[in-house]
């Protein structure tokens, strides 16, 4: 290509360049309000957290000591809907929600029910967790997956058991997951894998509690797979 038809091209090309802001002059007042906009939105979404969500997560991190203390007591009546005043964790998630509190409330609403036996009401509270602890989300999903084994849904068990396991990522909560993993294969009559997750109980986990005896359930399900 000669310079000539280089410079020719450049020159003819300025209204492409040109319609860009050709655009923005046709369109700025357009422009001006979609950027005040998103402004907006963000000045209200700052407020929002500051002067809503902030308050409410204090209030609510003071009312948990309560019903903690009843939790931690086994009293599970008074931890679910509070005493003398004091809020239990039914209410604390009801009326605090969105804040950080009210997400650890159903945490311990969930243990608290899978204790009295209401086990959907367990599921309920246990799967409505989604905070960030990944101690407290294996608890969840392990305690969602007890609830599943009591109402005998041992499909669901399986799978809740695999994720308790694979969030906990330790050697204290996996190798107890696991075990109980292989115990649902075995009312489920796949002994082949119970055999599977005792094996890896022993290969990944043998100084673990269940490790211990684990050479007893692989026996077991060697004889009846």
């Amino acid at each position: 290509m000669s310079k000539t038809q280089t410079d020719t091209k450049v020159a003819g090309g300025h209204n492409d360049i040109g319609q860009t802001g050709k655009f923005v002059r046709e369109n700025q007042k357009s422009l001006i309000f979609i950027v005040g906009a998103v402004l907006a939105m963000v000045i209200i979404y700052i407020a929002y957290q500051r002067f809503y969500i902030a308050p409410r997560e204090v209030t609510a991190a003071n009312q948990m000591h309560v019903a903690q203390d009843f939790w931690e007591k086994k009293q599970w009546d008074k931890a679910i809907n509070g005493d003398a005043g004091y809020p239990g964790f039914a209410k604390i998630a009801d009326e605090y929600s969105n804040t950080k509190s009210a997400d650890l409330a159903y945490f311990y609403l969930g243990i608290a029910y899978l204790n009295k036996g209401n086990y959907q009401k367990a599921i309920d509270n246990l799967t409505n967790y989604s905070g960030n602890d990944y101690m407290v989300a294996a608890e969840a999903l392990g305690g969602t997956a007890d609830a599943y084994v009591e109402l005998k849904d041992y499909d669901k068990a399986v799978t809740y058991y695999k994720k308790a396991a694979d969030k906990a990522n330790n050697k204290f909560l996996t190798p107890m997951y696991l075990k109980k993993l292989g115990l649902v294969y075995e009312a489920q009559n796949d002994y082949k894998s119970a055999d599977d997750v005792y094996k890896r109980i022993k290969a990944d986990y043998s100084d673990s509690p269940q490790g211990q005896n684990i050479d007893e359930y692989i026996a077991r399900a060697e004889a009846k797979g």
